[in-house]
């Protein structure tokens, strides 16, 4: 028997276990490979975050809830602030620094430079909205049995935007009416402004009224309705005039008119809610064929100062800006009715005549103290009396998104009630099931 069949019968017995090693073996491989190049592995440098990742971060920091706490531990913060600080700078002022602002300014007294240490108002405000806004997008579908959540947050996003609009379109003003006067325009309660009129044509006068802010940045002021320029040379934001004393070596504050006999001191800044600034400026009118001198125009004038010029007659006032109406409103009676015995308020009304040529209308009006008269855009409130009983004082406020937080409300109220009935009716279905 040769040595193949005896290895056959080996293996047909089990005695013989037959190990198969692939060609060349560990031994052989190695010898193989001998003289070749071995693979390596180099670490890549990592690579730079593209715009994507980078996006992905923002819209992370953006959608995150403890963004969300932030802002409303920052706005507890700055109405906690804002409410202490009206003590000492006044409502105007704090609601203006505080709330109407992206930034809140400090600085010690006396310094002129000031440094940003807190965020103001709208810059929280707008966090807050782009976070509601980015957040709801990114973790809720919309399907029924999250319309209420849709609605509820969709009514807070209305009524952060109505208030937006609020703070920057609205406007108040005030309106000084007595018994048989009638007037077809408003006057601010801060804000002046510099009225030059010429008053020429007998039946109509043409006003171009210069803003104080326009004032305040004392540079020449050019319109194409005054054939002269205004050049400001001082602006006084709160000033007191008074007469020079002959026994004084007082300077004028100006050449013409009044001015020539008054001298004007710049006082600080007002902050009572009750108390408002008395400004004063001295501008000198440029025509193209020289000067018309220096005049003082302020606040505290009574009349307005008037010079010619091309045979046209002008005038200098400083007032309250001015915000006329294409109607008119004429006082006919004002009633100002107290509690017996006392001097407490129980009623103000003002019964008007609203006289609008555009449409004819001509019509009878009682605007009371919690019935307001709206109309195109205004909304005439019972604000205050004269001393004297013959007159009334309207606040006329101007505010396009006025029914923004009401319908906000509404949409709010609407959707907690559709999320409680749509959880209700699956809790009671499943109870009923089971």
């Amino acid at each position: 028997m040769n040595s193949r069949t005896q290895t056959a019968d080996a293996l047909a017995s089990g005695k013989l276990k037959l190990s198969i090693t692939p060609a060349g073996g560990a031994d052989g491989g190695t010898k193989r490979n001998q003289g070749q190049k071995r693979a390596q592995t180099v670490p890549s440098e990592p690579a730079s975050p593209n715009v994507i990742d980078w996006l992905d971060r923002v819209v992370k920091v953006f959608t995150s809830l403890r963004l969300t706490v932030v802002c409303l531990t920052l706005g507890m913060v700055l109405v906690f602030a804002g409410t202490i600080a009206q003590v000492e700078i006044g409502l105007f002022k704090a609601q203006n620094e505080f709330f109407r602002s992206f930034l809140i300014y400090w600085g010690p007294k006396g310094a002129s430079w000031k440094l940003p240490v807190f965020p103001g108002g709208y810059l929280v405000g707008g966090v807050l909205l782009i976070n509601l806004v980015a957040s709801h997008i990114k973790r809720f579908k919309f399907t029924r049995a999250k319309a209420g959540i849709w609605l509820i947050h969709f009514g807070i996003i209305l009524l952060l935007l109505g208030q937006l609009g609020t703070d920057m379109l609205s406007r108040e003003s005030m309106l000084h009416l007595r018994e048989g006067q009638g007037k077809n325009y408003s006057e601010s309660d801060r804000q002046f402004e510099l009225a030059v009129i010429d008053t020429t044509s007998p039946d109509l006068d043409t006003v171009v009224a210069i803003p104080q802010a326009v004032l305040a940045r004392q540079k020449e002021i050019q319109s194409p309705q005054l054939p002269f320029t205004i050049n400001v040379k001082r602006f006084y934001p709160n000033s007191l005039v008074q007469k020079i004393d002959p026994s004084n070596s007082a300077t004028p504050a100006a050449s013409q008119d009044i001015g020539s006999v008054a001298s004007v001191r710049e006082l600080p800044r007002v902050t009572q809610t009750d108390f408002r600034d008395r400004p004063s400026a001295v501008v000198e009118v440029m025509t193209p064929q020289g000067s018309k001198g220096t005049w003082l125009v302020s606040d505290f004038l009574t009349g307005p100062q008037s010079f010619t010029y091309d045979n046209h007659t002008y005038q200098l006032s400083m007032r309250l800006r001015r915000y006329y109406e294409p109607f008119t409103l004429q006082l006919q009676k004002f009633n100002h009715d107290t509690y017996a015995g006392t001097d407490i308020p129980k009623n103000f009304s003002s019964r008007v005549v609203l006289g609008n040529p555009q449409t004819g209308e001509n019509r009878q009006v009682t605007i009371k103290m919690n019935t307001p008269l709206r109309y195109m855009g205004e909304t005439f409130y019972q604000a205050s009396f004269d001393p004297d009983d013959h007159g009334t004082v309207l606040q006329v406020v101007h505010n396009p998104s006025w029914l923004t937080p009401y319908l906000a409300c509404i949409i709010v109220a609407a959707g907690l009630v559709l999320q409680f009935a749509t959880h209700l009716l699956g809790f009671t279905f499943k109870r009923k099931t089971a």
